[in-house]
């Protein structure tokens, strides 16, 4: 769930290379592509009948588990005003996220990370990588396996719901603390720590 993190080169380790853009996922064999993801996710978010079925808590975030399309994992999700995630990835899974009520914040790094690394990794992010959206009703957004991000509802007095989906299956999510450029690997969950 969009309710974590790669390792990160050692401290003082030099800057990374510029990013490399990541080509959408097509269908596999395996299963489904991101477009498909992005699809299942954005058709959720407009099912009123569905969004209407979580409970919303004033003060925490709420979650449904969903059957995702082709064997994917599936989140509905609310978000009181002002909650969010801190920063993290999804463990080399490909993703969507749609909007279906009010709106929500994305910063996202437009840079690959490594893909393994210890907690306590720290690396220093170059310069010009972070990208912000804004997302409302019926806004979406494909994530490829190398994405972090951070997702939050800046809105003062209103929930936002959501629907997410990944591919495969969360194997686990790295979370990470970040100060200025530099990002630190914090804790890596694995699926038993949020279902």
């Amino acid at each position: 769930m969009s309710p974590s993190p790669p390792p990160v080169a050692p401290a003082g380790a030099p800057v990374l290379p510029p990013p490399t853009p990541e080509a959408p996922a097509a269908h596999t064999a395996e299963g489904p592509g991101q477009a498909e993801l992005l699809a299942f996710v954005r058709r959720a978010a407009a099912d009123a009948a569905l969004v209407a079925t979580l409970p919303l808590d004033p003060e925490g975030r709420t979650w449904l588990r969903l059957d995702g399309p082709g064997g994917s994992e599936a989140w509905l999700i609310g978000w009181p005003p002002g909650t969010g995630t801190d920063w993290h990835d999804h463990g080399g899974s490909y993703g969507a996220f749609a909007t279906a009520s009010g709106s929500l914040r994305e910063d996202s790094l437009a840079h690959r990370l490594p893909t393994e690394g210890k907690t306590g990794t720290t690396l220093t992010l170059p310069e010009g990588v972070d990208r912000t959206s804004e997302l409302s009703p019926p806004q979406g957004r494909a994530l490829g396996p190398h994405h972090v991000h951070q997702v939050r509802n800046t809105a003062g007095h209103t929930h936002a719901v959501s629907v997410h989906a990944y591919y495969p299956p969360l194997p686990l999510m790295r979370r990470y603390s970040r100060s200025g450029q530099e990002l630190r690997l914090e804790q890596i969950e694995r699926p038993e720590d949020w279902q």
